[in-house]
């Protein structure tokens, strides 16, 4: 009984990896939507994927694999960004996270309302994302890890009030606190930060 339950456990995580295999091999159109559910209301963006190519072939992906569904939003800096991309599953985040896509150039600004993936240095941007909540022109030029700006590739269209409305009672701490969250999970920070918003389900429109 052992065996054939280890056997069946051992199929299902190789038929799930399959799966994303496929959907990693997946390109974006040149614009599409997505709506993102949250706990505050839901939010729509824009992908033009003539700004960041890479970058808006990963986020389809992401999206199509249900990647986003019940991810916390962790980081919210009134006047600045709002940061999210680890996922409620650990299986995602570590098939997810080591699949790092290359370095592009900044070809749109950093304005209010428009979505960039985070990234530390170089060829280094995998599934967390950032929402200007201002214009950040400093982001355009900032070099990080020997890189120049982080490059949006989407932009919000509706919803914007939404975004502004997520709890910012937590600032940068959970941030900080993220190696933890993708090796614990969401209830790690559930436990430490209550209130904090999170995405209920992500879809393309």
């Amino acid at each position: 009984m052992i065996r054939v339950l280890c056997l069946a456990i051992c199929m299902g995580i190789a038929g799930l990896f399959a799966q994303d295999m496929r959907v990693l091999q997946q390109k974006a159109p040149e614009t599409f939507r997505a709506v993102f559910t949250t706990t505050k209301g839901d939010f729509e963006i824009e992908v033009y994927r003539k700004w960041s190519p890479l970058a808006a072939d990963r986020l389809y992906q992401l999206i199509s694999s249900g990647f986003y569904n019940k991810a916390l939003l962790f980081r919210v800096e009134p006047g600045f960004v709002v940061q999210f991309g680890v996922s409620a599953s650990r299986a995602d985040n570590h098939f997810w996270d080591p699949r790092k896509i290359a370095d592009e150039p900044i070809l749109h600004p950093n304005k209010k309302g428009t979505v960039a993936f985070a990234r530390e240095g170089k060829n280094s941007r995998s599934t967390q994302l950032f929402i200007n909540l201002a214009d950040n022109k400093k982001l355009d030029t900032v070099v990080r890890g020997g890189v120049k700006g982080y490059p949006p590739f989407a932009k919000v269209i509706k919803g914007m009030d939404v975004i502004e409305k997520l709890n910012a009672q937590y600032g940068k701490e959970p941030q900080k606190l993220q190696d933890s969250l993708y090796k614990y999970g969401n209830f790690y920070f559930e436990e430490r930060f209550p209130k904090l918003d999170r995405i209920i389900s992500a879809r393309i429109r």
